[in-house]
């Protein structure tokens, strides 16, 4: 057990630092190429940020040597949405509360409420479609996958499209493997993307790996498992991010990473999910499903109304307490 828990904690400190590595190689691939700063966080970020997440259902559903291993791949697909739209909006919320004197804006949310409303309603359709899909069974069905692939490849090509609405200069840190130079080599940028991947397959793979020997131990069922720990420790990214680009006034880029690492993990983990398995949800799949919508349709509503503020915000992390409540009374 002891064993097990140790592993655990190294492979999500190997994640998240291998994930530093790669937003931070990736941003610099952007600006090699000239790849729009508006996909910065929606695209380049959110990319880097979503990976972990979506190996750990790769390698649970394609490598997964039995039932247990397979259920670890579909709660995390689940698990990573969850997350993402009640805690990392909630730490939006609560960044800018602490930082309000730091910041030249104050408590003031600069975005644009129409294109970030928009992006939540496009998640809202194809979750709920992937969500409706748990709960049916017909021949054909893991076909359904390609349609999660082609609904992301759209969602990329219009935000690489999107005009930049924010004008300041969104200075990169020094590329890591070369932290003196102003302007890296290009060869440096790609060894550290690369590099940055391969720490991260393998530290995902370690991951679902002793999930199984946890849920065993605990006698709780692997996805249940999955659902709670893996997107807590897969999501910091995302949470890290948030915390630098609020203090810094730049809360549109962590919109835009969270927004995009969700449009990712409703399309690429589900086609693996739905390609490889059954696909079916039981009460805490459902549970998991039920709160996440209904924090995007409370975060939808509100920047609908144009009423989005710190303090809204914070009440997303609402809804994931109340899925994690409804795990603990199941279990006491």
């Amino acid at each position: 057990m002891a064993t097990t828990v140790l592993v655990l904690l190294g492979s999500a400190v190997l994640i998240y630092f291998s994930c530093e590595l790669f937003v931070n190689g990736i941003e610099w691939v952007g600006k090699r190429f000239g790849i729009a700063k508006s996909a910065v966080g929606s695209i380049l970020a959110a990319f880097g940020t979503a990976l972990p997440e979506s190996v750990v259902t790769l390698i649970a559903v394609v490598f997964g040597s039995n039932a247990a291993q397979k259920d670890v791949g579909v709660g995390a697909a689940l698990g990573g949405p969850l997350v993402l739209s009640t805690i990392a909006y909630a730490f939006v919320g609560w960044s800018v509360i602490t930082f309000r004197k730091r910041r030249s804006q104050g408590t003031v949310i600069d975005i644009d409420n129409r294109k970030l409303g928009r992006d939540q309603l496009w998640f809202l359709i194809i979750f709920f479609f992937k969500v409706a899909l748990g709960y049916v069974m017909f021949t054909g069905k893991q076909w359904l996958g390609l349609l999660f692939l082609v609904a992301y490849g759209f969602y990329f090509y219009t935000e690489m499209r999107v005009i930049d609405s924010h004008a300041e200069n969104d200075l990169l840190e020094p590329l890591k493997f070369q932290p003196k130079e102003k302007i890296p080599r290009t060869f440096w940028i790609i060894l550290q993307t690369a590099i940055s991947l391969g720490l991260i397959f393998l530290g995902s793979h370690l991951f679902v790996g002793r999930l199984e020997s946890l849920s065993l131990a605990l006698g709780v069922p692997a996805h249940i498992v999955a659902l709670l720990l893996s997107p807590i420790a897969t999501e910091l990214p995302e949470i890290i991010n948030v915390l630098i680009w609020v203090k810094q006034g730049k809360e549109h880029l962590a919109f835009g990473n969270i927004s995009g690492a969700m449009m990712i993990q409703a399309t690429v983990p589900s086609a693996l999910g739905i390609f490889f398995t059954p696909w079916l949800f039981d009460r805490y799949l459902t549970f998991a499903a039920v709160a996440t919508l209904s924090s995007i349709l409370f975060l939808w509503f509100t920047l609908r109304n144009r009423k989005l503020s710190a303090g809204r915000l914070s009440f997303a992390a609402l809804f994931y307490l109340i899925f994690v409540l409804s795990f603990v009374l199941r279990y006491l």
